[in-house]
């Protein structure tokens, strides 16, 4: 639900595609910006923030070998 930070996300992903660069684009709909931050009650989102997690922490075991 950032709209400054989601009008950028096409010129983002066309940069990545240019470049050649593996990636994976996730979004979290209904989650405001910072929804990981649970000191926010207005900004956190429970499911996104777990979910988020658990693909960063599966990206960081795949990666870091």
């Amino acid at each position: 639900m950032d709209e400054r930070i989601n009008a950028g996300i096409p010129a983002y992903e066309e940069a990545l595609k240019k470049a050649g660069t593996s990636y994976q684009l996730f979004t979290y709909e209904g989650a405001q910006h910072a929804f990981h931050n649970d000191t926010a009650p207005t900004r956190y989102n429970e499911a996104a923030a777990k979910l988020a997690w658990s693909r960063s922490i599966e990206f960081l075991k795949e990666k870091l070998k």
